[in-house]
């Protein structure tokens, strides 16, 4: 067996008199670049609070080259009620009740009209990558839906609304807002009943 050859004393030798150190503080590349204005501060159960001061709430946020604008997504003709609230039963709304739709297929994939993403096709140049957040919890993405912001040019990062906030602001810092967009659905939605 190998535990015969482990060391026999932790010693690593005599204490380095080396007069340089690693500042590993001054290797952060980012450390002197600017989050972008539209960085998510925080995630609320009704909305999203943005780095510029701005307070986006009753409403997901779209996070295109710069500018943040209001998105519903789940509002579309002949469908029922959804809310942003608290969660939990329907009973129990704390935050404003919203006209809504759905933002699911009878599959359980978020599956959203195409005219949701028409911000999207008027953006020139076209960003490389759309983080979605989709809520409380990662939902699968319909083909369809893929298949529309495939053919937009852009690809497609699916995660709870929580983290992919996170990603748009580390992503957005890195490549710049041009290139990374961000979809955000607040963690309060919840499907009409």
């Amino acid at each position: 067996m190998l535990s015969g050859l482990a060391p026999k004393s932790k010693d690593r030798g005599p204490a380095s008199k080396e007069d340089t150190q690693t500042d590993f503080s001054a290797m952060d590349m980012l450390s002197n670049t600017p989050a972008p204005s539209t960085a998510v501060d925080s995630c609320m159960a009704d909305g999203f609070a943005l780095n510029s001061g701005l307070r986006v709430t009753g409403s997901g946020v779209l996070l295109v080259g710069g500018e943040a604008f209001k998105w519903r997504p789940w509002l579309r003709e002949g469908r029922k009620e959804g809310t942003i609230g608290s969660g939990g039963t329907g009973d129990d709304v704390k935050g404003p009740a919203s006209p809504a739709g759905k933002i699911l297929n009878t599959k359980g994939q978020f599956d959203v009209d195409r005219q949701a993403w028409g911000l999207l096709d008027l953006a020139w140049p076209k960003p490389d990558l759309l983080v979605l957040g989709t809520g409380r919890s990662i939902v699968p993405v319909s083909p369809e839906t893929r298949r529309h912001i495939n053919e937009l040019g852009i690809r497609l990062e699916v995660q709870d609304t929580r983290n992919a906030a996170a990603q748009f602001n580390m992503l957005a810092t890195e490549r710049g807002v041009q290139q990374v967009v961000g979809a955000l659905i607040p963690v309060g939605w919840r499907e009409g009943k």
